[in-house]
């Protein structure tokens, strides 16, 4: 099965200038036909990771680490201990940036109580 570029952008929700600009950077391979790219399933599996990694917080160079090690023999128990580390330092980055922002949101709320009674008493 193939795939061209207007079926991957529509299935994957993402601009034909996008998987361009995935395969600018060498992650995706299509064959050409003519002018018409046509895509493999290994292209397809490639933007779905991807855009995973997206989704999870993984800068392109990273996926890309990641993918180019998929398949290579003997790798996978690395691509995966990879990934493993990846997602660890991304939810220890969140868990970080979540104690700021509750720290923030701490300090507006006992900003927020501190002007509400400083009102109340010049209404008094």
């Amino acid at each position: 099965m193939t795939y061209t570029i207007s079926d991957l952008a529509s299935e994957f929700d993402v601009t034909t200038r996008t998987i361009r600009f995935y395969e600018e950077k060498g992650l995706l391979e299509p064959r050409r036909e003519g002018t018409r790219r046509v895509y493999s399933p290994t292209d397809r599996t490639r933007l779905r990771l991807i855009l995973r990694g997206k989704r999870l917080g993984l800068s392109l160079d990273e996926s890309a680490e990641i993918i180019r090690m998929y398949g290579t023999p003997g790798n996978n128990r690395r691509q995966l201990e990879l990934l493993i580390s990846r997602i660890q330092e991304k939810r220890a980055a969140l868990l970080r940036r979540q104690k700021d922002l509750q720290a923030t949101l701490n300090e507006l709320a006992a900003a927020e109580q501190q002007c509400c009674e400083a009102l109340d008493k010049l209404e008094s």
